[in-house]
């Protein structure tokens, strides 16, 4: 009998690394283990890296051959910029006349404020002719000279010709230092946002580079074979070569490792993931099996870095209660863990014994209002989780959960001080909490237009309990913890995707430039070691900025889940009735794939067309599109070119904001081709043609169609 491969999953945090073991073929969670982040060895994070990799194979009882995937997620270039630990850029601006002004105004990066009194180090020199070999050494001598360790060169208009940016980094690369051209890190119009995201990018390259060097040779020297993968800072992972070259796509990466497990592991397609650790709550949107990415601010400035959209709310599991005058004020952002202290719901009611409530000031400056015990057995802090365990709202076996009895008795004391019984006042300390989360995740279902009566909540990391449960019972939206919540965020990493996004300014985009972005994004991914036949590509063509961009994604093997445990017919049936809000003898099955099937029913309007709301669901029974109004037909790839050149034709809208085709999603084998993001109908025709260029002439294509208004 053959040992299944696993997947291995590292989240290398602030204070811990975190790694799990994924079965390959199933995705069951086979192990995890936690060690102390080795900021301080000599080898840096890789040593609490192959520390962690070599107890989770001992407890697995596996060796480094039975690896198939490796991947792991760091706080290291977030923390390096927060704490200004970065290596002086010397940059070298290129340009003569007007392109001169515009170059040797990027100096004015130096004054960029890393940490409280600390600039960005950099050095700027400037060359009028890129060709001219003499100017470029003598450049490259001066910043040298003034303590540049990387070097980066930007030109007015490198995006269409590169040319220049690249001749200055071959005179200078005999001299041995890190470089980067800024149109190798975007393709993005824009001088001063363009060097400005590179200039940051080089600053954290020496240090990423060590990194990627001490964590490659420790795998290696450890005996794994298998692609060595690092996260990205948009949910998917990229190659350890291509972390090499854009280190800045690691920054931020860490919120985007729970939202990745969420995805995979959980099977969202729309909602809102709620990742909650002792202080803070990270909060993101899925959107139609998607996470909600934008430009990331850094530094204070937007960039070109795209990052996955997390909101934090400075409330957690540890947080703790403010109390004034005989009432509950607020809660956080201080927490147990900040201040020093145990939590009260994990003493021994023998420990609370005698406890009185008195009131501190966790941290110098702070106010002198944070509720605390003092107590037989010392001074505890009172929580968020103290209060979730006194309500029984953390599920039994939950990383949080405590025992109930002494739950309530850490509250008691509290509910004296309040006049009110323990459930009241733990209900208080909850809604104070909850209610900061609330206006947030409010606020990004308004901005991703999320439908609140198919949206669900899913709560992750270790303190998931003290939060989602009461959010989605006070917000009446559906609301579940994570499975394996506290270690969601190494499981995001094990099961991550391989992806890379390629955006292009093309005003006036034709067919053959949109297809040429759009294979550009496939080979990249492929390049990384993505199995070329599940490479899923989605392709968006902004006509306001004339943005064309590709996010490409696919898996480093072709995994083929464990089919035991996939819904029937019945099951699936329930899912799309409760998600349409209807009873199962309301709705139809409009069309399959062997891996999806299309759920509708109808609902009339008076005076009105009546609308036609489906569901696709998936063979594990999890609805993975929803839309509210659709038209759905099935052909074969053969007759495809076809019938979808009619459904196009006769769903494009025209009016005064232009053409506006469909938003066409075809099922095709295992997968959903999502060919929303494409306004123009011949483009969009043609990148439905791409998709089934390859494939068997008789098999089936199922058309969803959205009208856009």
């Amino acid at each position: 009998m053959n040992t299944p491969r696993i997947r291995v999953g590292i989240d290398v945090g602030g204070t811990f690394t975190d790694a799990v073991a994924v079965d390959a073929t199933t995705l069951e969670l086979l192990g995890q283990v936690k060690v102390p982040t080795s900021h301080h060895h000599e080898d840096g994070v890789a040593h609490g890296i192959v520390v962690a990799l070599d107890r989770l194979l001992e407890q697995t009882g596996r060796s480094p051959a039975d690896v198939t995937f490796l991947a792991h997620g760091t706080t290291q270039a977030t923390n390096a910029l927060l704490e200004g630990d970065v290596a002086t850029v010397g940059l070298i601006g290129i340009g003569t006349g007007p392109a001169a002004v515009l170059t040797r105004r990027l100096a004015s990066f130096g004054k960029l404020q890393l940490a409280p009194g600390k600039r960005l180090p950099l050095a700027y020199a400037h060359v009028t002719d890129p060709d001219d070999t003499a100017a470029v050494r003598r450049a490259v001598e001066q910043l040298k000279g003034e303590g540049a360790q990387v070097l980066v060169a930007s030109q007015p208009f490198s995006v269409d010709r590169p040319e220049g940016e690249q001749a200055v980094l071959d005179t200078a690369r005999p001299y041995g230092l890190p470089m980067t051209a800024a149109h190798e890190i975007t393709s993005l119009y824009g001088l001063h946002k363009r060097t400005r995201t590179a200039v940051v990018n080089a600053a954290i390259l020496p240090r990423m580079l060590a990194t990627a060097d001490l964590v490659d040779a420790s795998i290696t020297k450890a005996g794994v074979t298998a692609p060595l993968m690092v996260m990205r800072c948009d949910g998917g992972v990229m190659a350890l070569d291509e972390m090499r070259r854009r280190p800045l796509l690691t920054v931020l990466s860490g919120p985007a490792a729970g939202v990745a497990g969420a995805l995979m592991q959980e099977r969202v397609s729309e909602g809102v993931f709620l990742e909650t650790g002792g202080t803070s709550t990270d909060i993101s949107v899925v959107r139609r099996g998607k996470v909600a990415v934008r430009h990331a601010t850094i530094l204070g400035k937007t960039s070109y870095l795209n990052a996955l959209d997390v909101r934090t709310v400075g409330v957690g599991g540890g947080s703790m209660v403010r109390i004034s005058g005989g009432r509950v004020t607020g809660v956080g952002p201080r927490s147990a863990h900040i201040a020093g202290l145990p939590y009260a719901c994990f003493a021994s009611p023998d420990q609370l014994r005698d406890a009185k409530v008195d009131t501190v000031r966790p941290m110098d400056g702070d106010p002198a209002d944070y509720a605390v015990l003092d107590a037989a057995g010392g001074r505890f802090a009172v929580t968020m989780t103290c209060a979730a365990n006194a309500l029984g709202r953390v599920p039994e076996g939950d990383f949080a959960h405590c025992d109930p009895e002494s739950a309530r008795a850490a509250i008691a004391p509290l509910a004296a001080y309040l006049g009110t019984d323990v459930a009241t006042a733990a209900t208080r300390i909850l809604d104070a909490g909850v209610a900061q989360v609330k206006t947030v995740v409010d606020a990004m279902m308004r901005d991703y237009r999320l439908d609140k009566d198919t949206a669900v909540l899913v709560g992750g990391g270790g303190g998931a309990a003290s939060v989602t449960p009461y959010l989605a019972h006070t917000s009446g939206m559906e609301g579940r913890i994570a499975r394996n919540n506290e270690v969601i965020s190494p499981i995001g990493v094990a099961l991550a995707l391989v992806r890379e996004q390629v955006e292009r300014i093309v005003p006036g985009a034709t067919q053959e430039q949109i297809l040429a972005v759009r294979a550009e994004a496939e080979r990249a991914v492929v390049a990384q070691g993505a199995a070329a036949e599940g490479v899923e590509v989605e392709v968006t063509v902004d006509p306001q900025t004339s943005t064309v961009r590709a996010v490409a994604t696919g898996a480093t093997e072709l995994r083929t889940q464990d089919r035991s445990h996939r819904a029937d017919d019945a099951e699936r049936l329930r899912a799309a009735a409760a998600s349409l809000k209807t009873e199962p003898a309301a709705v139809q099955v409009l069309a399959g794939t062997p891996a999806h099937t299309v759920y509708g029913t109808e609902t009339r309007r008076r005076l009105r067309p009546a609308r036609h709301p489906i569901r696709i669901v998936d063979v594990d029974g999890v609805v993975r599109h929803h839309s509210a109004d659709a038209r759905v037909e099935t052909t074969t790839v053969a007759g495809a070119p076809e019938v979808l050149a009619r459904l196009v034709g006769e769903a494009t809208s025209y009016g005064d904001g232009g053409v506006r085709a469909p938003a066409l999603r075809l099922l095709l084998g295992s997968r959903i081709a999502d060919l929303s993001g494409v306004l123009d109908p011949q483009p969009l025709l043609a990148l439905a043609h791409s998709e089934l260029r390859t494939r068997a002439a008789d098999e089936p294509v199922v058309a969803v169609l959205e009208v856009r208004s």
